[in-house]
């Protein structure tokens, strides 16, 4: 039996920073993954709490969001009414 390996979208590799790289896949509860880049390998334990989530562009964007300054903003009826 082969395991599958998925791509996961929008990661980054921690070692050569390439984006798109990063295959991940779980055999014999074990988390793996690695860069089809260059010879980036980890292995995981599964346990029972989540992981911590892998840095995207999604997830980054996120934090940049929150970290600005919001105001808020009062619509004029250029009518004067």
């Amino acid at each position: 039996m082969t395991v599958q390996k998925r791509f996961i979208a929008g990661a980054i590799c921690p070692r050569c920073a390439e984006m798109d790289r990063i295959r991940a896949w779980e055999q014999n509860g074990v988390r793996y993954r690695d860069c089809v880049s260059c010879d980036f390998f980890e292995q995981l334990p599964i346990e029972d709490e989540a992981l911590p989530e892998l840095e995207t562009r999604v997830n980054r964007e996120r934090e940049e969001q929150k970290a600005s300054d919001l105001q808020t903003v009062k619509i004029l009826d250029p009518r004067g009414q």
